[in-house]
């Protein structure tokens, strides 16, 4: 399916970012150069392309449809603990941004909460995107009828149209490259 290659990928942008946020919290915590405005911008890189661009098109309509159609894994709550993962993520965003505003108001010790938080997402993220391309996509791929398949990828080609429109990839994949460039 069209529309989970494209997951698959964005899948591996998330963890090149990932991997940056990894970064960052090193240099945070050895109090090592980094640019605390760079951490606003990954925010925004999570909130944006990662949760509502990528999460979107998983809950409004790939799990959506899986959950109707495939009732084994809509009773083992496979599919649920995707959502609560998801939150999961949300929640430590959240916390980090927090983190970052009582550190920008002279608190160091929240330098310890920007990083546990920070951590803590790329844990989760890295675990999750791992079950859903080993797991969750090859099942929707096995199990799903053909006239569920066809509504998925005509549902996430419209999103992935009106981002494009919009310039929503082209935008943080760039910054994904700066910010490679910047700390890894």
């Amino acid at each position: 399916m069209k529309s989970i290659n494209i997951m698959v990928e964005e899948h591996e942008n998330i963890r090149k970012m990932l991997k940056v946020i990894r970064k960052f919290s090193y240099r945070v915590m050895t109090n090592s150069e980094y640019d605390v405005d760079d951490l606003p911008r990954i925010i925004d890189f999570v909130r944006t392309y990662a949760d509502k661009h990528h999460h979107g098109k998983e809950e409004d309509i790939l799990f959506q449809t899986m959950d109707k159609e495939i009732e084994k894994l809509a009773k083992s709550g496979a599919i649920t603990g995707m959502y609560i993962e998801h939150d999961m993520g949300r929640l430590y965003m959240a916390n980090l941004e927090k983190a970052l505003e009582i550190f920008k108001n002279g608190s160091d010790e929240a330098r310890l909460d920007i990083i546990a938080n920070a951590i803590s997402y790329t844990d989760l993220l890295d675990r999750h995107i791992e079950k859903e391309n080993t797991a969750m996509y090859k099942f929707a791929e096995n199990m799903l009828n053909d006239s569920s398949k066809t509504f998925i990828e005509s549902e996430c080609e419209k999103v992935e149209n009106s981002a494009k429109e919009i310039g929503l990839q082209e935008k943080y994949i760039a910054l994904i490259e700066e910010l490679e460039s910047k700390y890894i």
